[in-house]
């Protein structure tokens, strides 16, 4: 591993990150490089995200809850241990069924928004710490 390799290397626990109230029963931990970007994020029982998309291609992994992702005008259902691929511009929603749900997030490139995002949440209160 190059000096500046080694300097740049993250070892972090996910009690170590900031907690962010992205929106009602919305919270997002974030941990991100030079080319990837990890969220971990929580959300309450019928929380809904609209479809959207967006250049950046994403893994998302279910760690918790039952999940029914809209991709591409299909719906399905994702429980833990799911893995889905969302290639770059692939429409893509979800509606967070009966119990809570935590997702992992894994993005390339990295999504600067939500480091913007991070840093006006950041500045106007400070971050909880999750449990």
């Amino acid at each position: 591993m190059s000096t500046q390799s080694l300097a740049m290397f993250q070892h972090r626990d996910w009690t170590s990150i900031p907690v962010e109230r992205i929106a009602e029963g919305v919270e997002r931990q974030m941990i991100w490089g030079e080319r990837l970007m990890v969220c971990r994020v929580r959300m309450a029982p019928h929380v809904v995200t609209p479809v959207h998309t967006h250049p950046h291609e994403q893994i998302t992994i279910v760690e918790q809850g039952r999940v029914r992702f809209t991709v591409a005008g299909a719906d399905r259902v994702s429980a833990p241990g799911d893995v889905l691929h969302f290639p770059s511009e692939c429409s893509h929603g979800a509606t967070m069924l009966d119990e809570e749900v935590v997702l992992i997030d894994i993005f390339s490139p990295v999504r600067e928004e939500f480091i913007s995002e991070n840093a006006q949440l950041s500045n106007s209160q400070p971050p909880s710490r999750g449990n």
